[in-house]
């Protein structure tokens, strides 16, 4: 199958949502509306997400048209009008976004990204922003609970062959990069975002030489700065051995071996005996990293046991976020032709309204948020969603990489360790203003008087 071209990311939507928009044209209701973008209930063990996505949905929404090839695929599609396609062609994203920046905390029922926008733009929009923000946002929370896990030791991207395709695997880089990883084995993703790169071996090389030694000699003589070798491939303590043998030639030459892997076997105990080994032939500076089919889970059992690896290499289980690979990421209209809209189907509430998050901090450490109306201002609390488009284009400059990255190193420092726990952390405090409060409890008793209530009296009457 061949991959889409840019100019035709404008179908990477939902059918439903062109049908409606078609509605919309066809009925004359285009008014302006705004959508928030919120995650409804925590997946298991959580306590925070990490914003994360936000600069792809707005290079999306800036580049956003229908180019007459992709007019040309509805229309074979036979589903849509003449007089609806015929207006795509000329359609442009003219909203404004208000979001979360990369790289912040968020938490349940905050919206991480609001869109007003004429409801046919805001309406096609929803299901890029969805995949994005969410898949984005999902990962860079799974990287920081493993790099809270790991203590402080460096880490590394693994997750490439294994992650949901060729997109999912660029983003992971991505994602984890912001929330702490040092590095990545992705090539692509390195040149593309400027991240670090970090790779070894394959048990393939080993096993490709007849003695494992060999394998280890031919490694060092091409690769002397970025020494690390393979040690499990047969067995673990004999390659650490082995490895030592290399360490002495290598430091004749004038060399220092950097490092092991261990990417397999009890990592505790086998690490704990590679550290021996390496310490007591005088090789203290030579590091060891560890991998295989690691997460946050893994990553706490050694730092309870104080296993004496330097970094460690994750890959599969953070890049699907293996223990909870989806979130209830929800894009809801809010607000529609100025007048406050709200969802009341049972388990999926939402709150009405534009509206604002704040954050409280005390002592330098964050303390609670409020979800208040858009306009509300509340004494003390740091706005979170800032405006980063308008009329359909970008405001100021993006942030770096780096800086999104330091941004979260920041806040996540000041989030209270109750909160990053790995297992049933305690729940964020997020509070919603009494205002809000208040309007959702009166669009409740209107919707309840205008559309519960004459279906009640029609059904008793029919029973009577």
């Amino acid at each position: 199958m061949n991959m889409p071209q840019p100019e035709e990311m404008c179908l990477l939507t939902d059918l439903y949502e062109l049908t409606m928009a078609q509605s919309y044209f066809e009925e004359g209701h285009n008014e302006q509306a705004t959508f928030s973008l919120f995650i409804r209930k925590y997946p298991p063990h959580r306590g925070f997400f990490v914003s994360c996505g936000l600069e792809d949905v707005l290079r999306y929404l800036e580049s956003f048209r229908f180019s007459t090839g992709a007019v040309d695929r509805l229309y074979r599609a036979g589903i849509f009008s003449d007089r609806f396609l015929e207006y795509l062609k000329g359609l442009r994203f003219t909203g404004e976004v208000r979001a979360i920046p990369e790289g912040r905390l968020f938490f349940v029922n905050q919206p991480v990204l609001e869109v007003t926008a004429p409801i046919i733009e805001a309406q096609i929009i929803e299901t890029f922003i969805i995949n994005q923000v969410n898949l984005q946002s999902l990962i860079a929370t799974k990287a920081a609970r493993c790099v809270h896990a790991a203590r402080g030791r460096r880490m590394v991207d693994f997750s490439l062959r294994r992650t949901q395709g060729i997109d999912a695997g660029m983003k992971v880089a991505r994602a984890s990069y912001i929330a702490g990883f040092a590095s990545t084995s992705n090539v692509l993703a390195g040149a593309t975002y400027g991240i670090p790169l970090a790779g070894t071996m394959a048990h393939s090389y080993i096993s490709s030489y007849e003695h494992e030694i060999d394998a280890f000699r031919a490694f060092v003589r091409g690769f002397s700065e970025r020494s690390i070798l393979l040690i499990d491939t047969y067995d673990t303590v004999a390659g650490a051995q082995k490895a030592v043998e290399v360490a002495r030639e290598m430091a004749a030459r004038g060399q220092h071996l950097r490092g092991v892997r261990i990417d397999s076997g009890d990592l505790a105990a086998l690490g704990f005996e590679v550290r021996r080994i390496l310490d007591a032939a005088g090789f203290h500076e030579a590091q060891i990293v560890g991998s295989g089919g690691l997460d946050e889970f893994d990553l706490e059992e050694l730092s309870q046991v104080g296993a004496p690896y330097d970094a460690y290499g994750v890959g599969t289980r953070m890049g699907v976020s293996g223990d909870a690979p989806w979130t209830d990421m929800a894009y809801k209209l809010v607000r529609y032709n100025g007048r406050p809209v709200l969802k009341l189907s049972s388990g999926k509430v939402s709150l009405p309204d534009a509206k604002q998050v704040f954050r409280f901090s005390e002592a330098g450490r964050m303390h609670h948020d409020v979800i208040a109306l858009h306009q509300e201002e509340t004494e003390g609390g740091e706005p979170l969603l800032e405006r980063v488009m308008a009329d359909g284009q970008i405001l100021g400059r993006l942030p770096r990489l780096a800086e999104i990255r330091e941004r979260f190193l920041d806040e996540f420092g000041r989030l209270d360790d109750r909160y990053k726990t790995i297992r049933d952390p305690a729940a964020y405090p997020v509070e919603v203003s009494a205002k809000l409060q208040s309007l959702t409890e009166e669009l409740r008793h209107q919707v309840a008087a205008e559309e519960l209530e004459p279906v009640r009296q029609d059904r008793e009457l029919g029973e009577s």
